[in-house]
């Protein structure tokens, strides 16, 4: 292949582009905005200037420096040969060529000889083929898409005459498909045996993504090929990285932009794209870009045998006077009539008509009262009635920022519930995100099945949540009783749990570890001695705390939650948590107290500092229960040794790891009232964090200024912390339980 070979496809591109254009009066780009660059026409969504395209990717760069200009990609290199409104973009790309010096024997170019990057788009895999070509070639294409992977062919050959003319069969040239998703790549050449003998007549090898129909392998390329060569390439576009049912809910950013266009979800392609309705023709991207086709202009675009009458995005076929028929070639046509046939068939076709009229309202009426009554037995099936009852207000809202979704807005939200929408899963039920109906991302908690112990913990939880007001709980945003399962609409929270970040590998800092426990620490506080009615969550672990972009701790699921009476210190209760996290002196007493929270909380410290799972059954019967074995690991001095993550293990985090190790052991002891309060808990962290930033604090304990940044409730609790007893629930639990798992 040659230059000319590359001018002659250019030609024929642009020859194809003049005539589409020029076969539709239609304007291919919003008013004000140039449509073409040289001799290659742009339609929107691409543009060469501001406000011309429908977003960044789609720009086109016009350089008049050539004659005539010539269209790039962006403000890349990359040349634009033509652009087609189905989703293909034809562009130019380098040849990457390496070649043995005879002389010196050193190859002319690095490994890696050619890069090319389209990050919103992606190389078509069905018209296109990575191609080497070359005697003694080990060719590699590189996908930087995020995994780095590979692929590639090898090329061999003897000489010149040993290869086959139009054949790219692995002797001289090689052609491999390439994966699916391509959007950036290098590509890289070298030699497989080292055949020195082979390079004194064929010195070069090159390898290239070009479109298969373009390149036709011939004996000459391994000779006359010319580094930085040009091919032309097919590339994929839509609009990057949304689902039709995504952007439709977003009509700002949607791109299907005309009255009759439709938008579909492309296979094997990131993104969406938008065609005419059947009987219209245009660009669907723009307003009013759509337009009818009239399909009586020319009798082979129609059916009609006789008369042809042109409607928006379709036409009909009719007969004249003294016929009837459907008019249609292929159908009845049109045939004479008989007149008595004519009137009967009208009587009839008249009284049909009546009768489907009076059947359609009948049966649009009974169902609209029947899901009338539907959605009032589901809402007191839900708990409605209860729920009014306990917030004692009379209707069924939450709060002044709570509102009640009907059936259809949670419905529409979540795209019919589907599958991708899907975030979580658990006891209670699923999870989905959605967008409401003011554009806000939510997460809507739907319950499995419907029974009486689900309803109420749902009561429980709306009343629980109606009475929080803290940063750093999911905010209750409103709740639906018209379904067969109750559904609660919360803030959307982005970053997954505190159990996923533990456990997933992510690396955070011991800063970052500190400010969550002390964020869940504060939450728990407020729930206990803030709240207008004191709460206890009875069900913290780490799953249950949530991640905002910023790593925020969000406290959620208040389901098995207990309001405490002012009057009252502890209740009986039937035992409720998760293995691992429960107070074991809640197990055996069933008596619920805050300080069942405390040692919850407690296990959560532990897996923040360790970030061991706080059940592991498949590892020795000391290691299985983690507050066990990290009471144990302390007291004989090992806490460094069970302290995996290298973030912690910071030496100058040191004593930091030690205050909150030592304030653990305080949470996990057996007796309750042995353990803080957590409002006592909150204040020390918050004292650990204040010294991990300000050093001083630690040595000038006795400074007025630290006194009163401090205050004399951490005084208190450091004077109570340091003169703890070293009993543990490790000295009491370990007789009890050595033969268990």
């Amino acid at each position: 292949m040659s230059i000319s070979c590359r001018i002659t496809v250019g030609a024929i591109l642009a020859v194809l582009a003049a005539f589409s254009s020029s076969s539709s009066s239609q304007p291919v780009t919003p008013a004000g905005c140039p449509s073409s660059c040289g001799e290659v026409t742009i339609p929107y969504p691409f543009g060469l200037s501001e406000d011309c395209y429908l977003n960044p990717s789609f720009l086109i760069t016009c350089n008049d420096t050539f004659s005539p200009p010539k269209p790039f990609l962006r403000k890349s290199n990359i040349e634009v040969a033509n652009i087609s409104l189905e989703g293909e973009l034809r562009i130019y790309t380098y040849v990457g060529s390496s070649c043995k010096n005879n002389q010196s024997g050193d190859w002319t170019t690095n490994s890696t000889i050619s890069k090319t990057q389209l990050s919103s788009f992606s190389f078509s895999t069905t018209k296109n083929r990575f191609t080497a070509v070359g005697c003694d070639t080990l060719a590699t294409v590189t996908i930087l898409n995020g995994d780095n992977s590979s692929s590639g062919c090898l090329s061999m050959c003897n000489n010149y005459d040993s290869v086959s003319q139009g054949s790219c069969d692995g002797f001289g040239c090689c052609q491999t498909a390439i994966p699916k998703n391509i959007r950036n790549y290098t590509i890289s050449v070298g030699t497989y045996r080292n055949l020195t003998d082979v390079w004194v007549s064929i010195p070069c090898s090159h390898v290239f993504i070009a479109e298969e129909a373009s390149f036709k392998f011939s004996k000459d390329n391994l000779t006359n090929m010319q580094p930085h060569e040009s091919v032309p390439t097919v590339v994929d576009w839509a609009v990057w990285n949304e689902t039709c049912a995504g952007a439709s809910e977003i009509s700002s950013s949607y791109a299907c932009k005309a009255d009759n266009s439709l938008c579909y979800d492309p296979q094997d392609i990131n993104g969406y794209r938008c065609n005419c309705s059947q009987g219209y023709r245009g660009n669907p991207y723009m307003t009013n870009g759509c337009q009818d086709i009239n399909e009586c202009v020319d009798p082979n675009d129609n059916e009609c045998e006789k008369i042809c009458v042109n409607t928006p995005g379709n036409y009909t076929c009719s007969c004249p006077g003294g016929f009837h028929g459907d008019g249609r070639r292929s159908g009845e046509g049109c045939i004479r009539n008989e007149s008595l046939v004519v009137k009967i068939t009208v009587g009839v076709s008249a009284g049909i008509i009546v009768l489907l009229f009076f059947v359609g309202f009948l049966y649009f009426w009974m169902k609209r009262r029947n899901l009338i009554r539907l959605k009032e037995k589901y809402f007191k099936q839900n708990g409605g009635l209860l729920l009014q009852q306990q917030l004692g207000n009379g209707d069924a809202s939450t709060s002044s920022n709570a509102r009640i979704f009907t059936a259809e807005e949670l419905k529409k939200a979540t795209g019919n519930y589907n599958e991708s929408r899907i975030v979580g899963r658990g006891g209670y039920g699923t999870v989905y995100k959605g967008i409401s109906p003011n554009k806000t991302v939510v997460a809507i908690k739907k319950s499995k099945q419907v029974d009486p112990t689900q309803v109420q913990q749902f009561v429980n939880e709306v009343t629980i949540l109606s009475q929080i007001n803290h940063r750093n709980v999911v905010k209750l945003l409103g709740c639906c009783l018209e379904t067969e399962v109750p559904l609660l609409v919360y803030e959307f929270v982005s970053n997954g749990t505190l159990f996923d970040h533990i456990h997933g590998g992510t690396k955070m800092s011991w800063e970052t570890r500190l400010r969550i426990a002390a964020e869940t620490a504060g939450v728990l506080s407020y729930l206990h001695s803030a709240a207008s009615i004191p709460i206890i969550h009875r069900d913290i672990k780490s799953t249950n705390i949530l991640l905002d972009e910023n790593y925020v701790a969000k406290v959620s699921d208040f389901g098995a939650s207990r309001l405490v009476p002012l009057d009252q210190a502890e209740m009986s209760t039937l035992v409720q948590g998760t293995l691992g996290y429960l107070d074991p002196e809640y197990l055996r007493t069933s008596t619920l107290t805050e300080k069942s929270d405390v040692y919850s909380f407690g296990v959560v410290l532990v897996e923040l500092l360790t970030g061991k799972m706080v059940l592991s059954f498949d590892k020795p019967e000391e290691e299985r229960c983690l507050a066990m074995y990290f009471l144990s690991s302390l007291k004989e001095g090992r806490l460094f040794q069970i302290v995996e993550d290298s973030n912690v293990k910071s030496d100058d985090d040191a004593q930091q790891v030690k205050e909150v190790a030592m304030l653990s052991k305080r949470c996990l002891r057996m007796r309750g009232d042995e353990r803080p309060t957590m409002k006592e808990v909150a204040m020390k962290l918050e004292g650990i964090r204040v010294m991990a930033q300000h050093p001083w604090v630690a040595v000038e304990l006795n400074h007025e200024e630290t006194h009163n940044l401090l205050g004399e409730a951490f005084k208190s609790l450091d004077h109570a912390y340091t003169s703890t007893t070293n009993e543990s629930m490790m000295d009491q639990l370990l007789p009890s339980m050595s033969g268990g798992r």
